[in-house]
Order: C-alpha cells, then structure tokens, then sequence
C-alpha cells in the first residue's frame, strides 16, 4: 500500500517506537514520544501518565524486559488516519519470565501464548502522545493455565489464529 509522506512518516516514528523498546533502548524509546504522553494497557489498567510515568512504566517493565528469544509479531493490518496509526497483530511467545505489563505478579509457566493485539498509537508531529494496548486477558490466562475455558466463553490461541488467517486476504 502507497502511503503519503505525513503517513509514512507517522508510520516510521511508530516503528522506531516498537524497535527501540525492544532492543532495551530507553533513550530513543522516549524521544519517539512527546512531553505529555501516556500509555494504557487497557485489559489491567497499567501504564503511565506524563512523560516520567510513561518513563518509570518502560523502565520498570517493559523496555529491555518483556521480549523473550521466542517472541514473534505478526502484522495483520495497519490503518493510518491523521492523527492516529492503528495496529493490529498477533504476538507469540513462551512465558519464561515474568510479564509484569501483562500477567503481573504471575511466575513464569513455560507455556506457548499466541494473542491478538490492537495499538492505537496517537501522533502529533511526529511523536507518540499515546498508545492503547488492548488484548484479550481471559485468552492470555487459559493459554497460561489459570483460567479453566470449560463453560467460559473464552479461547486459547484459536482467536488469534483465525485472526491471522484472515490476513492473508488482505
């Protein structure tokens, strides 16, 4: 897909954005963002609000902590708007260490997890003034082990499965 400049852009800054949390980047993971930012993890309510809380949020749990050598993501799609990029993918990792922004306080179970993601990543002038990170927890806890889906409308990895295959119509 053919992207203006302003969307390319928007896309560029998120994707450093994503690349420098994951090689434990501090520095360029927070010059991607503005002065004000904030982030939620909507399932749990986790995050950070200013730019110190968004800092203390990465440094204590996420950057350079959360990405296992097994993790995988896989884009599903991508849709620009002018002032938001809008993400959605499929994450998939074993559970060897704990996972404080996700499943806090839970030990590391050693099981596979596939999950369906949706970021909302809000951009203004080329700096992120917000993500929203939505997932589906009960999914995360069965494939974990600590949620029973006997009776439950709830999945395991199934739903984000069926999501990717759907992608490839895209």
């Amino acid at each position: 897909m053919a992207y203006s400049v302003d969307e390319q852009g928007m896309l560029n800054v998120l994707e450093q954005h994503i690349a420098a949390e994951m090689q434990g980047d501090m520095a360029t993971t927070m010059a991607t963002m503005t002065a004000n930012p904030h982030l939620l993890n909507v399932p749990n309510m986790i995050g950070g609000d200013g730019y110190e809380g968004v800092k203390q949020f990465y440094s204590n749990h996420l950057v350079g902590k959360f990405f296992p050598p097994d993790v995988k993501f896989e884009t599903v799609s991508v849709t620009v708007g002018r002032t938001r990029v809008v993400q959605e993918l499929v994450v998939s990792f074993t559970h060897t260490a704990e996972i404080e922004w996700m499943v806090p306080n839970i030990t590391p179970t050693n099981k596979k997890v596939e999950i369906a993601f949706v970021v909302v990543a809000g951009i203004e002038n080329l700096k992120l003034t917000h993500e929203h990170i939505y997932w589906d927890q009960a999914s995360v806890l069965v494939q974990l082990g600590l949620l029973d889906p006997a009776g439950l409308p709830v999945t395991g990895p199934e739903s984000a499965r069926k999501l990717l295959s759907y992608s490839s119509a895209d």
